[in-house]
């Protein structure tokens, strides 16, 4: 039996209600778009100020703009993010292990610490490393992502802990792995692969937080734009907004695609049996 069980099928008549209502609403969509062109080009939007991005005035050339944006700004941005990462997603298995601790203390201890790591704003931690500590830009954005992200990243575990069915630690104590063991070669595994979407979502926000990087000093892609439109002046601003805008989303939108890739793989490869080196048993029918 085909068909959906929740509702019937549209009939033919539905269906050309639908193809007018999709016409229609691509018909709006494009006047509004049209109307918004227009407006823009009314205001000497598309003069030559769109110059700046391949023939530069004040002596300078096109790929000096587009190395100062891509290649030092989003490098810096990307440097961050890249070595926070990693020590975010350290520190938070090890908040995560100790929040789900059976010793009472331990547990607490790091479930305030997570709490304080949460409600923390990004940028305070900045500019605490920066100011307190006289760390460098680099290392003050480096320790704020870390510290933000691991606390969210560590309630991500969590999360995916609790969803675990409760046979899988029972089972590890049953063939004689301690505590540690069935969390690091039974839960943990399972874990990452459960929350991968919801872990590279977090990166990918991580990545963006570097922008506050600008605040404090560090020439990320934000600081690199403001550089560029402060040499060349006011009326560079929206095509060098545009270019860090393309140049975020598609780093974040790889990322993104990046996550739903690695998560097929690991679907896939665990739909496929595991090589135990043990004779596979017969399953079939048995005679009686």
């Amino acid at each position: 039996m085909s068909g959906n069980v929740l509702y019937d099928a549209p009939g033919p008549k539905t269906r050309r209600l639908e193809r007018i209502g999709s016409i229609v609403f691509a018909v709006i969509l494009l006047g509004l778009l049209a109307w918004m062109i227009k407006g823009m080009a009314d205001r000497g939007i598309f003069d030559d100020r769109w110059a700046v991005l391949t023939d530069p005035p004040k002596g300078q050339d096109a790929e000096d703009v587009w190395k100062s944006l891509v290649v030092t700004g989003l490098g810096a941005t990307l440097k961050a993010a890249v070595v926070a990462a990693p020590l975010a997603l350290v520190l938070a298995f090890v908040l995560a292990i100790l929040r789900t601790s059976g010793i009472r203390v331990v547990r607490g201890v790091a479930i305030s610490v997570i709490e304080v790591l949460r409600g923390l704003p990004v940028l305070l931690m900045m500019l605490f490393a920066l100011l307190a500590f006289g760390l460098s830009s680099f290392q003050a954005v480096v320790i704020g992502l870390t510290l933000y992200n691991a606390a969210i990243v560590a309630e991500i575990l969590r999360a995916g802990l609790a969803a675990l069915p409760k046979g899988q630690a029972e089972a590890g104590t049953a063939i004689g792995l301690t505590r540690g063991q069935t969390l690091r070669l039974v839960q943990l595994p399972q874990v990452v692969r459960l929350m991968l979407p919801s872990l590279i979502s977090q990166f990918v926000v991580l990545l963006k937080d570097s922008s506050l990087g600008f605040i404090v000093g560090y020439p990320e892609l934000l600081n690199a734009m403001k550089t560029n439109y402060n040499f060349f002046g006011s009326d560079s601003r929206l095509p060098l907004f545009l270019v860090v805008a393309v140049v975020y989303l598609t780093v974040n939108i790889t990322l993104s695609r990046l996550a739903v890739y690695i998560e097929k793989r690991l679907s896939s490869r665990g739909q496929k049996p595991v090589a135990t080196g043990l004779a596979t048993p017969n399953l079939g029918k048995t005679k009686v």
